[in-house]
């Protein structure tokens, strides 16, 4: 059995063929065109281009409901209330269709042949320009009364922070994103305890984005280090409110910050263990995902494969 799973990003659009055993056998991909009609046509030429499947698994960025509509896409200007399911199964009338959201879709993957394999109570935390995620709990997904779950960059942990594009202030995701660093990087820099970042960012304190922290950091620079761990502490913050209610076993970190290691891993779980209640008495572990990119594809292809998920 070989089955299709596309994720729809804001810059692409990837395609993978899976088998049975989960291996991909098929990957293409395009640029994420502008406006409703254009993404829709995008996920069906994806579909065709890698070949005959059982089934075509979609994974989009947003609120996508129980419906399978994707009600709510800040990433995809111009789209909006589109039914996605309803749209696939009238064109792939004798294939199994399920759409989902994408960080959802990637903790399916991480959990059936990824950094989750085994872990019946996971959360996947996908750290890049926003903060996504998916929750695996008794090893089902968890999707919520309106098939939400999973928005942890829209908790708040900050009243007074930041503005966040979604009109609250303080999300989760304006402070441990990518932005959430640059952010922080660019304080540093502009209160003169950066001047490695400053280089990195061709000598403008303004111009200091999250990628330049990492490398500095990685590079060893004391400064860098130092803003690392206060960015560590922010994603800390999070994983700790989140162990707090769903008790999980396992963080998966995925994203582009995740591609950091032990750089972010290290002082996350330093501040991790001072943040959580009872973490004598817990065992969780923060590792990082297996499957990069391909994550979101793979999940949508796997939940269009299985029974229920």
């Amino acid at each position: 059995m070989v089955t299709v799973g596309v994720d729809v990003g804001g810059t692409k659009v990837l395609g993978v063929a899976v088998d049975a055993t989960g291996i991909v056998v098929a990957e293409h991909r395009v640029p994420t065109p502008a406006g409703q009609a254009a993404v829709l046509g995008a996920v069906c030429a994806m579909v065709e281009a890698l070949g005959p499947a059982d089934g075509v698994g979609v994974g989009a960025p947003g609120l996508v409901d129980r419906r399978g509509a994707l009600r709510v896409a800040a990433n995809l200007p111009g789209v909006g209330d589109l039914d996605l399911l309803g749209a696939l199964a009238a064109r792939y009338p004798d294939r199994r269709i399920r759409v989902d959201n994408d960080a959802t879709c990637a903790a399916w993957a991480e959990h059936g042949v990824g950094a989750a394999r085994g872990v019946d109570d996971a959360v996947l935390v996908t750290l890049g320009t926003g903060i996504g995620g998916g929750i695996i709990t008794g090893g089902r997904l968890a999707r919520g009364a309106s098939g939400f779950a999973g928005e942890v960059g829209h908790m708040v942990v900050d009243p007074h922070g930041p503005p966040c594009p979604c009109g609250k202030r303080g999300c989760w995701e304006r402070m441990a994103s990518g932005r959430g660093l640059g952010r922080l990087g660019r304080e540093a820099a502009e209160a003169g305890r950066g001047a490695r970042l400053v280089a990195l960012a061709g000598g403008d304190p303004g111009a200091v984005r999250g990628e330049h922290v990492t490398e500095a950091a990685a590079d060893g620079d004391a400064e860098a280090g130092a803003v690392m761990d206060a960015f560590a502490w922010w994603v800390a913050l999070g994983l700790a409110n989140l162990t707090e209610i769903l008790d999980t076993e396992l963080f998966v970190l995925g994203g582009g910050l995740a591609d950091a290691g032990e750089i972010l891993l290290a002082p996350t779980r330093a501040a991790f263990a001072g943040l959580v209640q009872g973490a004598e008495l817990r065992r969780v572990r923060i590792v990082v995902a297996e499957l990069g990119e391909r994550a979101g594809a793979i999940g949508a292809a796997l939940l269009a494969a299985a029974d229920d998920g």
